[in-house]
């Protein structure tokens, strides 16, 4: 047994025993005391160690019996992100001297462990092991420094606070797992209180409990729900209450007698640990630990629920319904055509190529919503006028990367208002490869999220849990890039988004006869259909283009040499030659096809078409 295993029993043993009075917030004193939110306040550790001694003294005369280290963004993720990466160890060491400095022999230190920086488009998303090894990293330093337990706090994914608990079971320390509950008592990607507590208890933790989230009144429901599952200690660090803004700051009014009052709720909801997160102070703990001075935990009893899911279960569209774009899928190829939206206020042009596709007789146009991240019309709305006036269905993109979480519930609504059924599914590529000016990414979900949040519409609920009093009826599409050396990773991306809800994908344009075969063998025992994407080249400067600058696309080293010095007439001659290549190698292979006429050329689009229908067998 390492040394750091003798820490935890007793503070899981003064948890039986008695409820146990944890701190309030560190950003917020911080602030208060005049450091700019610019700053990183976890490099403090190192540059102001007196500051954070003073800190942790507030909360420890207040008459907290915890405190947490100023380490929860410590990471070589989020350090990285500021050039401090290399002193992951240094600052996390440094955090749990100070902790323990100030609580002294008789009083705990948590070493506080949070969420890694959010991936910012599908290409930044960290593989697993890596996310282990960052993890471990940190939680190394801190069981080094001394920290009796783990505090692993507002996180909202349920995948990653498992694995963070795999790593805490490795080095031998209790942890505290906590979850940032929203209203509803689901986490921004969905996971319910009831399943967060299962899966957590099944994963190791030594205690249950929220933070962050919300204000005490909606973790007292959270803290009901998780202890009617599980027969772990609980934990309840809620934020004072819900910020104002005001006079350009956002401040948090919930009084101290207020906060104080809620914190005895939470230990009758079963409650054995509590503290504060955002917005409290030693004010907050001070009040809080007088009200529930000498009270000891309640006792709870287990009410199994059954069929409970991680987050909303895929739900299509109800069979049956209407028709869709798929129904000839297995009898015939089904081809769609990808148009964008202009860049003003006049459609026609697009209307037009929509009409010339409906007569070519495409089973749907494809609308992307503001592709390469430049600002074009908004697609919902075209997306219906084009319905109305070729009869055509339209696979509206939606991407994460402009609208938060509030925004994408009430679009998505609207659009099925308008009539659309067909939802792409797209993280959407951020705004620097735009660079509109001002612009910034909002990505409060990514693909996955998204399709979580469509197939919560279609079960009638939001994202977070939420009755909205019906249905949609979306059919839900997902994006894949195949071209990369090993399409592993996306694959295991791509069950991902099946198990969301993805029913049919459309992939990046491909060149390469080698990359189509691999993409059929690999995706055929997926049993979801896959529209291969093709991108007709017409000079060499466009193929180099989107080699070398547009995310998701490759161009082999033969397809670059036959664009090589051309252009006009013969380079679109030379490119389309490329596009009837790959789709006659193909052909009786693939199912769908998924044209994107380069600079609105639609008749490139109705040749291929002609093509594909004409020459099938």
């Amino acid at each position: 047994m390492t040394q750091s295993a003798h820490r935890g029993p007793r503070f899981l043993d003064r948890l039986a025993e008695q409820v146990i009075i944890g701190d309030g917030a560190m950003g917020t004193l911080l602030y208060s005391r005049g450091t700019p939110l610019d700053v990183n306040f976890e490099h403090l550790n190192l540059v102001k160690p007196e500051l954070i001694r003073e800190v942790h003294g507030e909360y420890l005369a207040a008459g907290a019996a915890l405190v947490e280290t100023n380490t929860f963004g410590a990471n070589a993720l989020n350090l990285g992100a500021v050039g401090l990466e290399g002193k992951v160890r240094a600052i996390n060491e440094a955090g749990a001297r100070l902790a323990r400095q100030a609580a002294g022999p008789g009083r705990f230190v948590a070493g506080a462990v949070g969420p890694l920086i959010r991936p910012r488009g599908e290409a930044a998303e960290v593989p697993r092991s890596q996310r282990r090894a960052v993890f471990h990293e940190q939680m190394e330093a801190l069981a080094e420094g001394g920290v009796d337990l783990f505090m692993l706090e507002t996180f909202s994914s349920l995948e990653d606070l498992e694995l963070v608990l795999d790593v805490a079971r490795e080095l031998g320390l209790p942890a505290v797992a906590q979850m940032a509950y929203l209203e509803g008592g689901r986490t921004r990607e969905g996971v319910s209180a009831e399943i967060g507590a299962r899966r957590l208890t099944e994963a190791g933790a030594s205690v249950l409990g929220a933070n962050c989230g919300s204000g005490p009144r909606e973790l007292i429901q959270v803290l009901e729900r998780m202890g009617a599952v599980s027969p772990l200690p609980l934990s309840a660090f809620p934020n004072s209450g819900f910020p104002q803004y005001l006079d350009g700051r956002y401040i948090y009014l919930a009084t101290p007698e207020y906060f104080a009052a809620k914190g005895a709720e939470m230990v009758a909801a079963g409650a054995a640990l509590v503290g504060g997160c955002c917005g409290t102070t030693p004010e907050h703990i001070r009040a809080l630990a007088e009200a529930l001075k000498g009270m000891r935990p309640a006792a709870r009893k287990l009410h199994p629920v059954r069929g409970l899911t991680a987050v909303a279960e895929p739900v299509a569209a109800p069979a049956g319904v209407r028709p869709t774009f798929l129904d000839g899928w297995g009898k015939r190829p089904v081809v769609t055509v990808e148009l964008d939206p202009p860049r003003g206020v006049d459609c026609e042009k697009v209307l037009a190529g929509a009409r010339e596709l409906a007569a070519a007789g495409v089973d749907a146009i494809s609308l992307a919503e503001n592709p390469l991240a430049r600002i074009r019309m908004g697609n919902l709305a075209l997306a219906r006028v084009i319905q109305e006036q070729t009869g055509l269905e339209v696979i509206a993109h939606v991407t994460c990367r402009d609208r938060n979480l509030i925004g994408l519930h009430s679009e998505l609504m609207g659009a099925h208002l308008l009539g659309l059924r067909n939802i792409l599914a797209v993280t959407g590529d951020p705004v620097s490869v735009g660079g509109e000016s001002g612009a910034t990414s909002v990505f409060d979900l990514n693909s996955v999220g998204l399709l979580e949040l469509l197939s919560a519409l279609n079960a009638g609920k939001s994202l977070l849990g939420a009755e909205l009093g019906g249905r949609t009826q979306f059919l839900l599409g997902a994006a894949f890039n195949p071209n990369l050396p090993s399409m592993t990773g996306q694959l295991n991306r791509l069950r991902k988004k099946i198990a969301a809800g993805a029913r049919f994908v459309q992939t990046q344009p491909i060149y390469s006869e080698r990359i189509l075969q691999q993409l059929i063998e690999q995706t055929d025992p997926l049993e979801i259909p896959v529209l291969v994407g093709v991108l007709p080249l017409v000079s060499e400067r466009n193929a180099e283009f989107l080699h070398n600058e547009v995310p998701g696309i490759t161009l082999p080293e033969e397809v670059r040499r036959r664009m090589k010095g051309k252009s006009g007439e013969e380079g679109v001659r030379e490119g389309m030659a490329i596009a009837r290549e790959l789709v006659e190698a193909g052909r009786g292979k693939v199912g769908g096809w998924y044209l994107m006429p380069p600079f609105g050329k639609v008749g490139l689009a109705r040749e291929l078409v002609e093509f594909i229908r004409g020459a099938a067998p």
